[in-house]
C-alpha cells in the first residue's frame, strides 16, 4: 500500500512543481500544515478525500490524474487502443465518430 501513496506524492510533487508552486504555497492554498503537504508528497501521508479535492482545484486538474502513474510511449498507446478498437466493436464506433467529427473540424480551418 506505501508504493500507491508514494506514487501519489510524487504524481502530486511533479504537478505542484508544473504549476511553479512551492510546497508552503501550495499548503496554504488548501489550507493544511506545511509538513502535511511534505509527508503527502514523500508518501509517509495518503491525502484525505477533502484533502485530495482541494489539490485537484487548486492545481487545475481532475482528481483522477494524480493516480495516472504510467506514462505511455506513442507506440505503447497505439498497440493498446488497436487490442481494444479489435475487442470492442462499440468502442471502434465511438472512436470512428469521434475521428471524422475532428476530420471534418480540420478541414475547415
Amino acid at each position: 500500500m506505501s508504493d500507491y501513496k508514494k506514487l501519489l506524492g510524487k504524481k502530486i510533487k511533479q504537478i505542484r512543481k508544473s504549476r511553479n508552486l512551492t510546497q508552503e504555497k501550495l499548503a496554504e492554498l488548501i489550507n493544511i500544515e506545511i509538513p502535511s503537504m511534505s509527508y503527502i508528497e514523500t508518501g509517509k501521508f495518503a491525502p484525505s478525500l477533502d484533502t485530495l479535492q482541494k489539490l485537484s482545484e487548486v492545481l487545475g486538474v481532475a482528481p483522477w490524474e494524480f493516480y495516472y502513474f504510467n506514462e505511455l510511449t506513442q507506440e505503447e498507446m497505439l498497440t493498446e487502443l488497436s487490442e481494444a478498437l479489435k475487442n470492442n466493436r462499440q468502442l471502434t464506433q465511438v472512436v470512428y465518430h469521434f475521428y471524422k467529427a475532428i476530420v471534418a473540424d480540420i478541414t475547415k480551418l
